[in-house]
């Protein structure tokens, strides 16, 4: 079990935990430590399915990484983008717990002067309200939005908006999908332009394969903000998936101050390739975690288990 820290705080988390472990290959069990037993368990198949499983055929033997932006003041934007390399994408995160919508458009604005050419992706977790998402498409003006991820929260208010929009941008789906026990209704209420995927919520990167296949809709493949091995179950799978049109979200490395692998997935001018992990046992020793957070982890894989075999 290792702690890691993050470089800036990001969603709330200033650590990021995680239980590393080998099979046949090294894999990750790193669910947020807020996830009920349930929802864990999902994580825990996924993990346990890269550790032992035969990795799918491969459609292409590298991908392209977006920079991921957390919901940073103005003045530190630059000095988190700086570790990211030769990107044409930047997913900026807002609808931060505290924040404004004004806040949020400072940040955006930043982002644009510095990167003029770059596509922004604006991620909420659902954070928004629809009249706020709406207030805050009326002050987008001529950023280059590549899409709204998860804008809103529930299905009703995602084909909601995507009706008022009318096709001014597009609409990701990614909670609606991994958080909901049936994604198909995200293509049947027409609720979304193009999907998330993400290999250890979703079940494993057969099961996101699957999802992709029965949704129908344009997949993005994106992290957890995982160490480099959950890192590498998410690029097997990007790598796999049918048609890949958009930069993934794999290349959240930058965002720790550390890592368990000799070879860590750090993208080379956005370029990332599926490779094995090797994992440094002084690493390892370095970032664990401490004995309270052992026994945590300890205890959830014990009940993730016990559900997986129930």
């Amino acid at each position: 079990m290792v702690s890691i820290p993050m470089r800036v705080p990001f969603r709330g988390l200033t650590n990021r935990e995680a239980v590393i472990f080998k099979g046949a290959r090294w894999s990750e069990f790193s669910p947020f430590v807020e996830y009920q037993d349930a929802e864990c368990a999902t994580w825990l198949k996924a993990a346990l399915s890269f550790a032992n499983d035969e990795l799918p055929p491969l459609k292409r033997d590298q991908i392209r990484v977006n920079a991921t932006l957390p919901a940073v003041l103005p003045e530190q934007v630059e000095s988190v983008l700086q570790r990211f390399s030769g990107f044409e994408t930047v997913k900026i995160k807002v609808a931060e717990k505290g924040q404004t919508i004004a806040e949020d458009l400072a940040r955006i604005q930043k982002v644009a002067n510095l990167y003029p050419t770059a596509k922004l992706r604006l991620d909420a977790n659902g954070g928004y309200s629809l009249d706020q998402v709406l207030e805050l498409v009326e002050q987008l003006g001529d950023f280059n939005i590549e899409y709204l991820e998860q804008p809103v929260t529930s299905l009703h208010e995602m084909a909601e908006l995507k009706a008022q929009l009318g096709g001014k941008l597009k609409i990701c789906a990614d909670e609606l999908i991994r958080k909901t026990g049936d994604p198909i209704a995200v293509a049947d209420a027409n609720a979304a332009d193009l999907i998330m995927l993400k290999a250890q919520p979703l079940g494993g990167i057969d099961a996101a394969l699957k999802i992709s296949k029965q949704v129908g809709l344009p997949s993005v493949v994106s992290s957890a903000i995982e160490t480099s091995v959950g890192l590498s179950m998410g690029v097997y799978l990007a790598c796999a998936v049918e048609e890949l049109d958009y930069d993934c979200g794999l290349g959240t490395l930058n965002l720790l101050a550390g890592d368990v692998a000799q070879n860590p997935l750090l993208a080379e001018n956005s370029i990332l390739r599926p490779e094995p992990i090797e994992v440094s046992e002084s690493l390892l020793e370095k970032y664990q975690a401490a004995p309270e957070r052992q026994e945590f982890w300890r205890n959830k894989v014990a009940r993730c288990l016990e559900l997986l075999e129930s």
